[in-house]
């Protein structure tokens, strides 16, 4: 792969993670009631509880958005998979939901994966930083 190509690759896969993350916390500082039932599969049920959860995942997500698109680091990056694979599964085996929404949000984790190995998978503990 040309390193334009690499580029290129890079910023579009900034961009469809930064747009995730943006609905996804503006969602989440909605309180997005159909998102309470997810909690609840966990024994949360609190609605003051859930509302709180959900302005700290929708400040967190909107600030990891930014910070991809102005510079990603490897750390945040991976963070930013997991957390898309983690939402993923709340939908199903772990939620009440069936298994296409769990394969429709393939790309929540798969985008900041991708990117991240295209940045280049650290090769020492403090690549992550960069």
């Amino acid at each position: 792969m040309s390193m334009s190509t690499s580029i290129n690759a890079q910023w579009i896969l900034r961009i469809a993670t930064a747009g995730t993350f943006i609905g996804h916390g503006v969602f989440a500082l909605e309180a997005k009631k159909s998102w309470f039932v997810y909690f609840s599969s966990f024994g949360i049920t609190d609605e003051k509880t859930i509302t709180t959860l959900l302005l700290l995942i929708g400040i967190a997500d909107l600030l990891l958005a930014i910070h991809i698109l102005v510079r990603p680091v490897r750390a945040l990056v991976l963070w930013m998979a997991f957390w898309g694979l983690w939402t993923a599964l709340v939908r199903w085996p772990f939620g009440p939901d069936p298994l296409w929404d769990f394969v429709e949000r393939w790309a929540n984790w798969g985008s900041p994966l991708s990117l991240l190995l295209l940045m280049g998978w650290p090769r020492k503990s403090g690549e992550w930083w960069k």
